[in-house]
């Protein structure tokens, strides 16, 4: 079992991984697409494909039209429409490893880029509400503040390594750093303990995946240690990375756990 009392409210982000899309079947779409009314009108298959061929435009550097592509934001935030949010991560999670690979904290961090892609899209998820999402009038912005959350989830990462920011108990934490939580710390905190932990070690269905979880969400240790310290378990350090990418996939796509941080 997983020692509950030794889990931090950060280890807890971080082993959420958050809000991940997973491997869909959204890159072997028909991207022929009908006459179409205005994008809120049409069905989800067929303002992807508006999106994907408005986004090679774009890239292009072309005339596009970007109402397509914030449509899908709002489906995926507003509505909380869980396709939705599977098309829209699996659409941009390309342009945001291309971001965190761009952050000059990614190289210190010990850290794969999709483990990063995950934590941003998991800040972007909290953080805009349905209540928030007329703060943000266009695609632009929307992305403005994705690419924000790519960067902040890098540098937070490599900070609470250099800081300790991990095992420091509340009252040990800086004034000026307590009054800029960010709104998943917020989210974790209203959520028990122990009821998440107990959920989260019910999850793990192997040692390798105990022993990842609990070594680099808790203990902090760069998967290249984990390897060091479990030869006999790890043959080499894409073994752990593969551990840890399939607990945090697992649990991203995983309703229960969205019901606790909604609760």
């Amino acid at each position: 079992m997983i020692q509950q009392s030794m889990f931090s409210n950060n280890a807890m982000i971080k082993v959420l991984g958050g809000k991940p899309g997973t491997q869909s079947n959204i890159h072997q779409l028909d991207t022929t697409i009908p006459e179409h009314g205005p994008p809120e009108q049409l069905d989800l298959p067929t303002l992807v494909k508006h999106c994907i061929v408005e986004s090679e435009l774009f890239y292009r550097g072309k005339t596009n039209d970007s109402r397509f592509a914030f449509e899908l934001f709002r489906r995926a935030l507003v509505e909380r429409n869980e396709v939705a949010w599977e098309y829209l991560y699996n659409h941009y999670a390309p342009l945001v490893e291309s971001w965190v690979r761009r952050s000059g904290a990614f190289a210190n961090s010990g850290e794969s880029s999709e483990y990063f892609v995950v934590l941003a899209f998991t800040r972007l998820w909290r953080a805009i509400t349905p209540e928030r999402f007329d703060s943000f009038p266009n695609l632009a912005s929307l992305l403005q503040y994705l690419q924000r959350c790519a960067g902040c989830v890098v540098v937070d990462m490599v900070r609470s390594h250099s800081w300790g920011m991990e095992i420091l108990p509340e009252e040990a934490v800086p004034i000026e750093y307590a009054h800029q939580v960010s709104p998943d710390v917020e989210a974790v905190e209203r959520i028990s303990r122990e009821e998440f932990w107990k959920y989260i070690d019910a999850q793990l269905h192997t040692s390798a995946e105990q022993i990842v979880v609990f070594e680099t969400f808790i203990m902090g240790m760069k998967p290249g240690d984990v390897l060091t310290k479990y030869p006999d378990l790890f043959t080499c350090i894409n073994d752990v990375y593969n551990v840890k990418r399939n607990v945090l996939g697992r649990l991203g796509r995983n309703h229960e756990l969205r019901r606790l941080l909604a609760s």
